[in-house]
């Protein structure tokens, strides 16, 4: 079994941002899992009381159609998928965090 720990290291500079993001104030009521499997698919971040998904996209999820059939499974399954390209996570985290925010339902 893989330990948080583990997991931190393993980190990208971008997921990095994004888990900074996701431990911000405005989202301390939601709850976050990182690399999970949902079907066939595993899933950078999840937040399963709000059903989204938030995908950190440099090169792992860079084909459209990969990206479109992986999204239209998740959206059967309940889910809302937002992606943010990593120079967007590394250089415009107000933005980001905005975008999550609303996606949750939260004032900001």
């Amino acid at each position: 079994r893989t330990r948080a720990r583990d997991l931190r290291k393993a980190l990208t500079p971008a997921e990095t941002a994004l888990w900074r993001l996701l431990r911000d104030r405005r989202l301390a009521a939601t709850k976050w899992r990182r690399q999970t499997p949902l079907g066939p698919y595993i899933v950078d971040f999840v937040c399963f009381e709000h059903r989204l998904i938030v995908e950190c996209d440099g090169s792992q999820h860079a084909e459209n159609a990969r990206d479109a059939e992986r999204d239209a499974w998740l959206g059967s399954q309940g889910f809302r998928v937002l992606r943010f390209w990593n120079h967007d996570l590394l250089n415009r985290s107000d933005s980001v965090l905005a975008t999550i925010v609303s996606a949750c339902g939260l004032p900001f």
